[in-house]
């Protein structure tokens, strides 16, 4: 509910007031705790891909400290191009932009144990894709078509199964921990299901701000019992520099086909998720819909932002989805508040120690939150899949793409003999269901769903059901 004492109600519903700095301030910090788990999430767990992450013991290390800070400063500089803007570039909207999930089931398996040798590829592969990404504001309008909520809905439930595994791994120990003792313990679990279990209570027994970053106090609650377990060490916090700017390429530029073509693949769900946050923030502050001036000039912000954080060694940008809501919660539509928590980002983000104290929580403690996160995101899909009307044309659409894409995802051998590329983008399991999807939903007449063909799926659910019931018969003999 808005707050009389920050505005009228008008003021609130426009983009361009500026609230009184003590209320500003407050609320713009607000986003950053919304915001600022899912953030840095994808560094630390391309970090643990890569083999210098959580446990590793690797002397490269500190790289990840650095992906941390980059995070956080390009999600400040990327938030910046959307609130405040340049020329067609930015919604001039209260957008709050971040480190995207979406890109981690292509950039896992780009990056697996190759180290920070992996890097140069990752990130020359991350600033072509944004360059891609930021193209695709001109032509945005023109391809919603060919992405309605059976394929966005697929897309999104194929990166949290994707992903879900890593929760799983990293809530028991981590990878450097697999085949040891100590993996899938009970000292490693202990603090994950802390996480979880005071995720869930402050998100349904708190409200208001509590209840948005509830993921965020729930880490903090199994940090204090991963620290009293003797989990938690500080030793890279005094080794790490009080300020330190981003350096470009600081690991080199290699053109790696497999992540080009990824993340330019990936950009254009990229580019419909910011243009559904777009509009759910018109619809959410203002009450209206959002024009095709700041839906083009979101996606190009997207794109800049991302294409700027490869050059300096950060990760894939997007909008956050949880900011809309907060906004739909606060009613404050200003994207100058917003403004004010770019900046805590982009300070964060300028010292090293702050990089190196996110890095102290413990693997099984983030995996109790990546567990809620990533859950969230498959449950995100699912309900996008609820506007679907599942007539017999787009379950099949959906079945054949959710097939494919999960089994090679999780046979990824059955693809042995492909190159190196081929095998990077298929066994993602994500491209090629999206791949799937897009095709058949343009391909496939909607008349081919029509209900004279109902009595058809009726007769196959009975066939099934009955193969059920013999099976069940069966084991009972």
């Amino acid at each position: 509910m808005a707050d009389t004492a920050i505005g009228t109600a008008e003021q609130l519903r426009d983009p361009n007031y500026t609230p009184p700095l003590a209320h500003a301030v407050p609320l713009g910090i607000q986003h950053v705790l919304a915001m600022f788990v899912s953030n840095v999430t994808p560094a630390i767990i391309v970090a643990g891909a890569a083999g210098f992450g959580f446990g590793s013991n690797s002397p490269d290390f500190p790289s990840m400290i650095y992906m941390i800070q980059m995070s956080m400063l390009f999600a400040g500089i990327a938030t910046l191009f959307q609130t405040i803007g340049f020329g067609p570039v930015g919604a001039r909207l209260p957008i709050v932009q971040g480190t995207s999930f979406a890109f981690l089931p292509v950039m896992i398996p780009a990056v697996a144990g190759q180290g920070v040798a992996g890097m140069a590829g990752l990130m020359t592969g991350v600033a072509i894709g944004g360059c891609f990404h930021f193209l695709l504001g001109t032509v945005i309008g023109r391809i919603r078509f060919a992405l309605p909520p059976l394929v966005t809905g697929l897309i999104v439930l194929m990166i949290g199964l994707a992903l879900i595994r890593v929760g799983i791994q990293y809530a028991a120990g981590g990878v450097p921990l697999i085949g040891k003792p100590e993996y899938g313990s009970l000292a490693m679990w202990f603090p994950a299901i802390v996480v979880i279990l005071v995720t869930l209570g402050v998100k349904f027994f708190a409200r208001g701000l509590m209840s948005v970053a509830a993921v965020l106090i729930g880490l903090i609650a199994g940090y204090v019992v991963a620290y009293f377990m003797g989990q938690v060490s500080f030793g890279n916090v005094g080794n790490a520099a009080v300020f330190a700017l981003p350096m470009p390429f600081k690991w080199g530029v290699e053109f790696d086909a497999a992540i080009i073509i990824g993340m330019c693949l990936m950009a254009v769900v990229s580019a419909i998720e910011t243009v559904g946050d777009t509009s759910g923030i018109t619809k959410g502050g203002a009450g209206r819909e959002a024009t095709d001036k700041e839906i083009a000039g979101a996606t190009f912000a997207d794109g800049l932002g991302t294409a700027v954080a490869g050059v300096f060694g950060g990760l894939p940008n997007t909008s956050f989805s949880q900011n809309v809501g907060l906004i739909s919660m606060t009613g404050v539509m200003s994207r100058h508040v917003v403004t004010y928590g770019a900046i805590f980002l982009i300070i964060c983000g300028l010292v090293p120690k702050f990089g190196a104290v996110v890095s102290t929580v413990p693997i099984n403690v983030l995996g109790g939150g990546v567990i809620v996160m990533f859950g969230m995101v498959a449950a995100a899909g699912v309900n996008m899949l609820s506007d679907v009307t599942w007539n017999r044309r787009n379950m099949v659409i959906f079945a054949l793409a959710l097939s494919v894409g999960l089994g090679l995802q999780l046979e990824p051998g059955a693809l042995q003999h492909l190159g190196k590329t081929a095998q990077i983008l298929l066994t993602s399991g994500l491209l090629p269901a999206a791949i799937i999807a897009v095709v058949l939903n343009l391909v496939i007449p909607v008349e081919a769903g029509d209900d004279e063909n109902a009595g058809d799926d009726e007769v196959a659910y009975a066939e099934a059901g009955g193969l059920a019931n013999q099976s069940a018969e069966a084991k009972a003999k």
